[in-house]
């Protein structure tokens, strides 16, 4: 059995989940992962989509030629891997979709986001796939800060409470030429799939502890009405922000929780700043776009010192 810590939360998995890095078994785990035979339809299916199907406590997505997996209850997830396909293939879904529908299932608020830790604070860099998350992520570990989580962050929002980011033990996944752009070759392990050259990273140093967010970056390309920095949003275009980055926005529609996702929204816009990044996608121009980072976080207050 293999035992991990994703978003705060202990899993247990009878199937290997290169992504995560291993942590000691532990003896009440709040998330089971375990191979079982699944049907091909859902019993009482409220809604069906190409490739899933909803029903109370229950989510049925089925990955031809890859992995079917059943989400129950944010709590169990069963998957069943196709005839002759690579189970290394069907962990990569088991780790990311599966394990998103579960937090959704727990209505916990997930954003397709990468953070770092800045002294006793995180900082969170969010986009769609491509955008850079992981490499701003990796680049500015090999400063001296440390990896809170990668590609997804599950965000706390307690009433009373700063809004919290817990920590999600991943490496991190990098494109190739972002490893040598990066001169992270050395830490380079496994590729994550045989038919791309992108790479799973471990981090110089890792964050254990649930931060609370100082700041909340959305990655753009500097280009057309893009120019290269920081740029504050409105109060309406940070919502969106916040919005339109929720892991798998699809599923959080169908699965009803919008409504938990604009109250996410609303709260995050009164209580953290939202802000646009935008940089040229050019490893020359990387050393400048940290130097504004950092020169950003010392005018809000925020040291990169760890307490």
């Amino acid at each position: 059995m293999n035992s991990y810590r994703v978003a705060g939360l202990t899993i247990e998995s009878d199937i290997a989940l290169p992504s995560l890095v291993a942590t000691a078994p532990s003896d009440s785990a709040e998330i089971a992962i375990r191979e079982s035979e699944l049907p091909e339809t859902l019993d009482g299916a409220t809604f069906v989509g190409p490739r899933w199907q909803i029903a109370e406590g229950r989510f049925l997505m089925d990955l031809p030629g890859i992995v079917r997996m059943m989400m129950l209850d944010g709590r169990e997830l069963l998957y069943q891997v196709a005839d002759a396909a690579d189970r290394k293939e069907a962990a990569i879904f088991v780790t990311g979709t599966g394990i998103g529908i579960l937090l959704h299932q727990r209505r916990t608020i997930v954003l397709h986001a990468s953070a770092v830790r800045v002294g006793d604070h995180a900082v969170l860099f969010c986009g769609a796939s491509g955008a850079g998350k992981s490499t701003i992520a990796a680049a500015l570990c090999e400063t001296g800060l440390d990896l809170v989580s990668d590609d997804l962050c599950a965000i706390d929002l307690r009433d009373g409470a700063a809004p919290m980011v817990h920590p999600d033990g991943r490496h991190l996944k990098l494109w190739e030429e972002a490893t040598e752009g990066l001169n992270l070759s050395h830490r380079k392990g496994d590729a994550v799939r045989d038919a791309i050259r992108k790479f799973y990273v471990q981090p110089r140093a890792a964050s254990g502890t649930a931060l609370p967010i100082a700041a909340i970056y959305a990655l753009r390309e500097a280009r057309g009405p893009w120019t290269p920095g920081i740029h504050l949003p409105n109060i309406v275009d940070a919502a969106l922000i916040i919005r339109h980055n929720a892991y798998r926005p699809l599923l959080v529609r169908q699965m009803d929780q919008m409504p938990l996702y604009f109250e996410a929204a609303g709260r995050l816009t009164r209580s953290v700043g939202i802000y646009s990044l935008a940089r040229k996608l050019d490893f020359a121009e990387l050393p400048a776009v940290l130097a504004s980072l950092q020169a950003h976080w010392r005018s809000l207050g925020v040291t990169a010192c760890a307490a």
